[in-house]
């Protein structure tokens, strides 16, 4: 420690003088993930599979999950209840992407490179919850 930071009152030392860092478990990460997934998908966090893996020193985020649609007899009936309810699976996964990608990084501080989604299956929405 250099003798200018010893010598200093404790009051005034700051905080670029103060060396050290914070880490956040995986498992603050898998849940944050998690979170933010069930909220934008309207499924149960616990029904998301999270898995992180280094894509050059940043975090890549992949998610398993199920996702919402609604009925199909509805969808027969109103074909634009697709495009009301957030569009098809595909193009509800793609417009996911970025806007958890920005979401997780501002809630956790941690940088995600990319997030890959791959559906696992599709659960049937009654009223207009689906996104």
């Amino acid at each position: 420690m250099s003798t200018a930071l010893m010598s200093a009152p404790a009051g005034t030392r700051t905080a670029a003088k103060l060396a050290g860092h914070n880490r956040i478990s995986t498992q603050a990460l898998t849940s944050t993930a998690q979170a933010v997934a069930a909220e934008y998908f309207g499924v149960p966090a616990s029904a998301i599979r999270v898995t992180w893996s280094d894509d050059e020193g940043l975090l890549a985020l992949s998610l398993a999950l199920p996702v919402t649609m609604p009925p199909l007899d509805a969808v027969v009936k109103d074909p634009g209840l697709v495009e009301r309810t957030g569009g098809s699976v595909w193009q509800r996964v793609h417009a996911a992407k970025p806007l958890l990608l920005q979401r997780i990084t501002y809630l956790t501080g941690s940088i995600l490179s990319l997030v890959d989604i791959r559906v696992t299956g599709i659960r049937v929405q009654e009223g207009s919850r689906v996104r």
